[in-house]
């Protein structure tokens, strides 16, 4: 063999990886050797082994083969690198969730309140309101009772809340694991949310801080704040913060309001079964209220006292003698139409003490029991004859001849509808506006016996008519207005100017925009009936103007005064004399007249009714010395009714308030009447007022002038101008 050649060829160079592998192969040696796997050692091979050993070829290094120690080194070291790798990957893992829960904190945390309000919030603002005798009338706002300390309540009730919500709240710190766990496996058992875990602070987290949205973020802020709550304040105060901040439904925030609410009571002073009940409602309050639910509050109420009894709070006895016995039929405070009065108190607050910071009192001219009478009076009139008449609405406004509103109506159901038809809506009060027709005529020198013709008018092609179809011919004014003859005041309108009735209207006190035509006379302007009757106030007071109203003083909770009605300069807007004469004229009117109905035992009165148009609208406005009174009847769509009129329904309303508003009452004249008037009164009022004029159109009939003999309480005047009809009233004449 040739120097520089090798057996088996040449081999090329290798470089890089290939090299580095060249030398790994695998022999018997790298694998555990078995007893049975030895190789035979035989005499060709070991000939052929020492050959090769003599060849040419230079020695190939060898590794020695492993022993079998160190192949149970390399088998343990295996075994050990698992286990290791589980340890391992279990410490970053947890690493990564501690970050992860860090992560969370932090996040939840940076949506938190600011810190600098993360203070015990101050209660909403309320808004009593009390009657004039003092009583609570409603209230507005949310229905937050007084505070009241844990320790002035009875053992029993915050112990009911404690053993329906939060067994262990006086062990844990603001979270309950065990409680939680417990809410979690019921959940699971019961396939549904059917318990929860928070406790009685995270309650109180929940309802001071945040909103009651169903999120993970708010759950975890809640447990955040209820932990900054536990280490900021004791579990008392906890505790008691708690029940005097928790929603009980029907608006009642607090223990003390839910029981005012549904016990009429104080909390102070509530039963066992009382108790149970209110720490029920908490789970479910709109839909456990007992107001709403007695069943369900009652089978609530009846799991409370279980778990009382089972925490030993009380005996099984106590919770047994409990059970069916909480007195939750008590008639809530503020229910019905005085509600109409507290949204008009409302709109007014603004103006007389501004934004609202704090809670208030706000005390009023409303008397409950005329309050109660004026409701009764409109629903059960309605309830009565609504389908005969096709009328499904009605208002009524009762003040003092000074303004001060004793009841307010503004519709037959506050539930069902809010709006206020004593004060918001506006309707045509059809022959109610007549009696400023009258006293602009007045004004202008006419008197209660000055004729005017009824018979057709046409007024630029508008032929108006009257009631019964009926003309009467010569009639004095008084007859006109009693019988609300349309004719004649059309003609008194026109003949002393629409717009100076206008005037006389917008000075007794009507705000809302009048038109000045010819159909101003028949009181087809819009008005409202709170504006009616305040408008009507001066006939009854002796001539002077009123403000409609109803606050007398606001206060704070804490007897700070914050708004005090200041009595009205006194102005004159109507002269006594003619004050005398209209409530003369609008006697008649309940005497002889439209209104005959109307009648209260003992007292004078006067008034005036009206209907509008295709009876719309059904209107009467009475009044004595004593009160004022406006009624409305109708519908909300502006819808006809049934043919009813002023001296229907509203006078058969009217008269059943105002008779009971009387009782007990001392009689008294109304001002400026006639029965008080003695002879040196015709000579003052003689050299004042200008005789009347007789239009042309009138006949004369030896100074007098009959009426047409069609009805027979239409009478003739008794003698021409002012002092014949002075001389006929006071000394008797034909009358």
């Amino acid at each position: 063999m040739a120097w520089g050649k090798k057996k088996g060829g040449r081999k090329e160079p290798l470089f890089g990886l290939p090299a580095a592998l060249a030398d790994l192969r695998l022999t018997s040696a790298d694998r555990i050797p078995n007893a049975e796997d030895k190789p035979k050692k035989s005499a060709k091979s070991s000939a052929k082994r020492k050959a090769d050993d003599s060849d040419d070829e230079p020695p190939r290094e060898r590794k020695a083969p492993a022993s079998r120690s160190g192949a149970k080194r390399r088998s343990k070291s295996r075994g050990g690198f698992s286990l290791g790798r589980l340890v391992y990957w279990g410490a970053v893992l947890g690493l990564w969730g501690v970050i992860a829960v860090i992560a969370v904190v932090v996040y939840v945390g940076a949506h938190l309140p600011p810190i600098q309000s993360l203070e015990i919030p101050k209660r909403p603002p309320t808004i009593q309101i009390v009657g004039i005798d003092g009583s609570m009338l409603a209230q507005r706002g949310e229905m937050a009772g007084a505070n009241v300390s844990l320790k002035d309540l009875p053992p029993y009730l915050p112990k009911a809340f404690i053993a329906i919500e939060d067994r262990r709240f006086y062990s844990h710190y603001g979270i309950d694991p065990v409680g939680i766990l417990r809410a979690l496996v019921t959940n699971v058992l019961h396939r549904g949310v059917s318990q929860g875990g928070s406790t009685l602070t995270q309650q109180l987290a929940k309802n001071l801080f945040l909103t009651q949205e169903r999120t993970m973020q708010r759950k975890l802020q809640e447990a955040e704040l209820a932990i900054w709550l536990e280490r900021k304040h004791s579990k008392n105060e906890i505790l008691e913060l708690y029940l005097n901040r928790v929603y009980f439904g029907s608006g009642a925030y607090g223990v003390e309001a839910a029981a005012q609410r549904y016990f009429g009571k104080s909390a102070k002073n509530v039963t066992i079964p009382e108790a149970a009940m209110l720490a029920g409602l908490v789970k479910s309050p709109s839909r456990l209220a007992p107001n709403r639910n007695p069943e369900g509050a009652e089978q609530r109420a009846q799991v409370v006292l279980a778990a009382m009894a089972d925490a030993k709070f009380i005996t099984e006895a106590q919770a047994q003698a409990s059970i069916g016995h909480p007195s939750y039929n008590v008639k809530p405070v503020g229910a019905g139409t005085v509600n109409y009065v507290a949204d008009w108190i409302g709109e007014v607050l603004d103006d007389l003490v501004g934004q609202i910071d704090e809670s208030i009192k706000v005390e009023t001219t409303i008397d409950p029991k005329l309050q109660s009478v004026a409701e009764a009076a409109v629903i059960d009139e309605l309830a009565a004859k609504s389908v005969k008449f096709n009328v499904s609405q009605g208002a009524l406004v009762a003040m003092t001849p000074d303004g001060a509103v004793r009841a307010m109506v503004g519709g037959r159901n506050y539930s069902e509808s809010q709006y206020n038809r004593a004060v918001t809506a506006k309707r045509q009060p059809g022959s109610s506006f007549k009696p400023f027709v009258y006293l602009t005529a007045l004004e202008q020198g006419l008197t209660p016996d000055t004729v005017r013709q009824d018979a057709p008018i046409e007024v630029k092609g508008w032929k108006p008519e009257n009631y019964t179809h009926e003309y009467f011919g010569p009639v004095t004014l008084t007859q006109a207005l009693a019988m609300s003859l349309n004719t004649v005041a059309i003609r008194l309108g026109l003949e002393v100017g629409p717009k100076n009735v206008v005037r006389t209207a917008h000075r007794l006190g009507i705000s809302s925009k009048l038109e000045p035509n010819a159909s101003i006379a028949l009181g087809t302007s819009e008005v409202s009936v709170v504006e009616m009757v305040g408008a009507y106030a001066p006939f009854a007071n002796g001539g002077f103007a009123v403000s409609p109203h109803v606050v007398t003083r606001i206060k704070t909770l804490g007897g700070k005064l914050l708004y005090m009605r200041q009595p009205e300069e006194r102005n004159q807007v109507i002269d006594p004399r003619y004050v005398g004469m209209m409530n003369a004229m609008m006697r008649e009117t309940l005497i002889n007249g439209t209104a005959k109905k109307a009648e209260i035992p003992g007292w004078p009165a006067a008034g005036k009714t009206g209907t509008s148009q295709d009876y719309r609208d059904a209107w009467f406005v009475g009044y004595t010395a004593n009160l004022v009174t406006g009624v409305w009847l109708g519908n909300d769509d502006n819808s006809p009714t049934k043919k009813a009129t002023g001296g229907g329904l509203p006078v058969e309303v009217w008269s059943r308030f105002m008779r009971t508003a009387h009782e007990g009452v001392p009689v008294a004249a109304l001002p400026n009447s006639l029965a008080n008037w003695g002879p040196s009164n015709l000579a003052i009022v003689a050299s004042q007022v200008a005789p009347p004029t007789v239009p042309p159109s009138a006949p004369a009939n030896n100074g007098g002038y009959r009426p047409a003999p069609t009805r027979a309480n239409v009478r003739p005047e008794a003698a021409p101008g002012l002092d014949g009809w002075l001389m006929d009233r006071l000394f008797g004449g034909n009358r």
